[in-house]
C-alpha cells in the first residue's frame, strides 16, 4: 500500500511541475497581486532588507522563504523560480495533511513520503491547487498552519509555538489557528484520558444546550490540566500583541483598503462555498447521502429554524457589504456571482437562508459523528474572528477554515474520496484553462 501511495505522490508532484511550467510559459509577467509580491522578494534577494512596499498588507514570510531557498539551493530570484516557492509548499501539503487526518481518524500515520490517498485528494482542493502556481501567500500560509496543528497534536508544544510564529509571518490572522492547534490537541487528550471527568464534554450528536452550559461551567475545573501546555502558545500571543502595539493595528502597509468590518454574511458564504466544493465528503459517509439528508430535514423542522432564519435575515439586511473591489474587479469569479446572482433582485440574498442552514447542519452531522461537543464547536468558534472582520468576499479567505473542517470528516468512503478527487479535478481543469487560455483583451485573466 505504501509503494502505491509513493507512486501516486510522485504523480501528484509531476502533474504540479507540469502545471507550473505551463503557468510560467503562458503568464510571463507578474499578475494580479504578484506585481506587489515579486519586487519585494527581489529586493530581499538583493539584500535590501529595509525596502518595503507600503501597499503590501501581509508580513514578509513568503519573501523570506524565497530568500532561504535562494541561499540554500542557489535558486535564481526571478518570476519562474519565485513561483516555485509556492509549488514546493504544495508538494509538502499532502505530507502534512496525512498527519492531520491520522490525528482525527486516530490511526498511525504511514511513512513520510507515502501520504494517504485522501490527503493527496484534499491537496488538490481548488483554491490551494490554483494558488500553488502563483507567487501568493495562500499555500505557504496553509502549510505552516497545518504544521503548527500537527506539532500540537503530537504534544510537541514548543515546536508548535515556533511554527505558529512562522505561520504568522505569512498571515497575521494565523494567530487564531495557533489557538486552534492548542485547543484541538488538548480536547482530544482529555477526551481519552482515563478517569478524567472534570470537563463535561459529551458526544456532540447527542448533546443539547444544557450540555453546552455544563461544558462552559466545568471548564475552570479543567484549567490545572490545561494550563501547563499553554505556555508556548501564550508566548506567541504575547509576541503578536507586541506586534499589534508596535504596528498600531494588525494590518501592515495600506490600512485604508483593509478596514476590519462586522461581515456576518461572510459566514454564510463560507458554509455555502464549503458545501458546493466539498459535497462528496458531506454525502459519501458510512451512512450514505440519504441518512444525512434525512437528519438535516429532521433538525430543520423546528421552531429554532424559524428563529435562526429571522436572525439571519436581519444580519443579511444590516451587514451585507458591497465592497468596491468586489463590484469593480471583473477578473474574479466572485464579481460575476455577485452581480448576476446576489444583485439580481433585492430578495435573492434572503432566498438562500434555508440553504445556508441546511449546509451548516449537514457539516455539523458529518463532523460531530466522531467528536465530542467541544471538539466540534472549537473550529466554528475560531472561524468567527477569522472571517467576520473581512469585508471582501474572497474565496482565498476560506482556504484554511475549509481544510481544517474537511479534515474532521473521518468516515468518507473510498468511492466518496474518488468522487471528491474527480470533482476537484473538474474544477481545477476548468479554472486553470480559463485562466491560462481565455484571457480577454482589456480585461485580463479570470481567476478565483
Amino acid at each position: 500500500m505504501s509503494s502505491d501511495a509513493r507512486i501516486l505522490y510522485i504523480v501528484y508532484c509531476g502533474v504540479a511541475v507540469a502545471v507550473l511550467k505551463e503557468f510560467n510559459a503562458v503568464v510571463t509577467e507578474p499578475y494580479m497581486d504578484e506585481p506587489f509580491h515579486v519586487p519585494q522578494a527581489l529586493a530581499y534577494c538583493k539584500g535590501e532588507w529595509s525596502t518595503w512596499d507600503p501597499k503590501i498588507t501581509t508580513p514578509p514570510g513568503l519573501y523570506i522563504l524565497s530568500v532561504l531557498l535562494h541561499w540554500v539551493f542557489m535558486f535564481k530570484c526571478n518570476l519562474n523560480l519565485l513561483r516555485l516557492t509556492t509549488t514546493l509548499t504544495l508538494f509538502a501539503l499532502p505530507l502534512v495533511l496525512t498527519r492531520l487526518l491520522g490525528f482525527h481518524q486516530r490511526r498511525r500515520s504511514p511513512p513520510i513520503l507515502a501520504p494517504l490517498i485522501e490527503a493527496l485528494v484534499l491537496s488538490t482542493f481548488p483554491i490551494a491547487w490554483f494558488f500553488g502556481f502563483l507567487y501568493y501567500t495562500e499555500v505557504p500560509s496553509l502549510v505552516s498552519v497545518l504544521c503548527t496543528v500537527v506539532a500540537a497534536t503530537q504534544n510537541r508544544h514548543w515546536l508548535a509555538g515556533l511554527l505558529g510564529i512562522v505561520s504568522c509571518l505569512f498571515r497575521q490572522n494565523n494567530v487564531i489557528w495557533v489557538l486552534y492547534a492548542y485547543a484541538a490537541s488538548q480536547l482530544m487528550r482529555l477526551r481519552f484520558k482515563r478517569g478524567y471527568a472534570k470537563l463535561h464534554d459529551p458526544p456532540a450528536l447527542g448533546a443539547g444546550p444544557g450540555d453546552f452550559l455544563r461544558s462552559i461551567t466545568s471548564a475552570p475545573k479543567a484549567l490545572p490540566e490545561l494550563l501547563p501546555a499553554f505556555t508556548p502558545y501564550a508566548v506567541v500571543l504575547a509576541l503578536f500583541g507586541g506586534f499589534v502595539i508596535w504596528n498600531d493595528g494588525i494590518v501592515l502597509g495600506d490600512k485604508s483598503n483593509h478596514v476590519p468590518s462586522f461581515h456576518v454574511p461572510q459566514l454564510y458564504y463560507f458554509i455555502a462555498f464549503a458545501t458546493m466544493i466539498g459535497w462528496p465528503a458531506v454525502l459519501c459517509g458510512e451512512s450514505g447521502p440519504l441518512k444525512v439528508a434525512t437528519e438535516v430535514m429532521l433538525r430543520m423542522r423546528t421552531l429554532l429554524t424559524a428563529i435562526i432564519s429571522i436572525f439571519m435575515g436581519i444580519t443579511i439586511q444590516r451587514f451585507t457589504i458591497h465592497h468596491p473591489f468586489l463590484l469593480s474587479d471583473n477578473r474574479h469569479f466572485t464579481f460575476y456571482i455577485w452581480r448576476r446572482v446576489f444583485m439580481l433582485h433585492a430578495a435573492v440574498p434572503y432566498l438562500f437562508i434555508p440553504g445556508y442552514q441546511a449546509c451548516a447542519w449537514a457539516w455539523w452531522i458529518r463532523v460531530a459523528r466522531d467528536q465530542s461537543l467541544l471538539q466540534t464547536l472549537v473550529l466554528p468558534v475560531l472561524i468567527l474572528p477569522t472571517l467576520l472582520p473581512t469585508p471582501l468576499l474572497e474565496p482565498r479567505y476560506f482556504l484554511v477554515p475549509y481544510v481544517l473542517l474537511r479534515a474532521q470528516v473521518v468516515d468518507v468512503r473510498p468511492y466518496g474520496i474518488f468522487v471528491e478527487g474527480l470533482w476537484y479535478m473538474v474544477i481545477n481543469v476548468a479554472t486553470t484553462y480559463i485562466f491560462l487560455y481565455k484571457e480577454r483583451v482589456g480585461v485580463g485573466r479570470f481567476m478565483w
